[in-house]
């Protein structure tokens, strides 16, 4: 949409923020159908109440077993696992592809190497929805993490003047590389608070959150030395519509020299399949503020013609991490930069997913489309 235009990425020609919708095509099904897919996605959506009461239990028993740390990682596990996978089948994904991707080319069988993140050690991924939240959850129980920014520079909060219509990039380096065709003042991310997994699946969509006056907030170094899982680290620091590759946060300590030597870093991304007539899209970049987020979208995607979902996951192999000892920091970066480990995750995740990335729409930009997009639902 034109009004929109705004927003739409200058190098790319994405706009990464509106909710992606199918071609209109007109179907003796779906006024049939209606009724029932609301009768239905009323009845799964009590179900919840199932994984979330097993996610409850299990916390309640991991605060018990607090002073026998063995044992209450493993029932923490063992329930997260549980509710969240059980949350993923009430929504109608039943199965999740999930493949190791490597780099490396050569003839012959290349044996699979296997994805292990422990405690201490980072997954850094795009964020498109709170489906990859769950699924984090239920493979591998991770800490979660909301950023905290800084106030926004006043020429931030006008929308950018851009000029209307579409403009494409192409080529391998529309892909791999960001454009440069703008430069803004940033706010910074101040730091990160530690939250649940109903914390940041409720955090979906939403813009990182303002920092309180006095208020003291850890680095992501301070929260991943001291705890006994790995961390996730969304740098996009919201969901985009999945189309591209927001602008990264520098959120990483400048002083991490590459290769990563006090951590492993276990990079992924997740793509979705567009929607069509009968399947309403996965991603989730713009929360309902009327109701607890992100129902609204569970509702849609449980009382949709749509029975099964396709998600699929890809995971770099761990060889070709910035943590391991061949990796060579020259093939991505050539000159300085604010945060060299952001730049190579994101030139990374844009590989993998065969993504565009963006170097104007970022989370600041999120903040003043929702300004406009709320202004425009009143």
């Amino acid at each position: 949409m034109e009004k929109y235009s705004t927003w739409r990425d200058a190098g790319t020609g994405i706009q990464p923020f509106l909710t992606p919708v199918a071609p209109q095509v007109s179907s003796p099904l779906i006024p049939i159908y209606r009724p029932f897919g609301y009768i239905s996605g009323a009845l799964r959506t009590l179900l919840l109440l199932i994984p979330l009461s097993l996610y409850g239990v299990g916390h309640l028993i991991s605060l018990l077993m607090t002073p026998i740390p063995v044992i209450r990682r493993g029932i923490s596990y063992i329930f997260t696992a549980i509710s969240t996978r059980l949350a993923l089948a009430i929504a109608g994904i039943w199965w999740i592809s999930v493949e190791v991707i490597t780099k490396k080319r050569g003839r012959g069988h290349q044996e699979v190497e296997s994805w292990n993140p422990g405690a201490g050690d980072v997954i850094v991924s795009n964020w498109a929805s709170w489906i990859e939240i769950l699924w984090l959850a239920f493979r591998f129980n991770p800490v979660f993490v909301i950023p905290v920014a800084g106030p926004l520079p006043e020429e931030d909060v006008q929308p950018l003047k851009s000029s209307t219509g579409r403009r494409t990039g192409t080529g391998s380096a529309a892909i791999s590389s960001p454009s440069t065709s703008a430069t803004r003042v940033r706010s910074k991310i101040l730091g990160f608070r530690q939250t649940s997994i109903l914390g940041i699946v409720a955090h979906t969509g939403r813009c990182p959150l303002w920092s309180k006056t006095g208020e003291k907030v850890k680095s992501l170094e301070e929260i991943r030395s001291s705890i006994d899982r790995p961390l996730v680290v969304f740098p996009e620091c919201t969901t985009s519509n999945g189309r591209g590759l927001l602008r990264f946060a520098d959120i990483f300590d400048p002083k991490i020299s590459l290769p990563v030597k006090p951590f492993k870093v276990f990079i992924m991304c997740i793509r979705y399949d567009p929607p069509t007539t009968f399947t309403p899209a996965l991603t989730h970049s713009v929360p309902n503020e009327r109701i607890p987020n992100p129902l609204g979208h569970f509702f849609t995607l449980v009382s949709s013609l749509s029975l099964a979902y396709s998600v699929s996951i890809r995971l770099l192999a761990p060889s070709d991490s910035p943590s391991s000892g061949s990796f060579m920091v020259s093939d991505y970066i050539t000159g300085p930069t604010a945060d060299p480990l952001g730049d190579v995750c994101g030139t990374l995740i844009a590989y993998l997913g065969k993504f565009k990335r963006m170097s104007v729409q970022g989370w600041e930009e999120k903040v003043s489309f929702f300004k406009f997009y709320r202004n425009q639902k009143i």
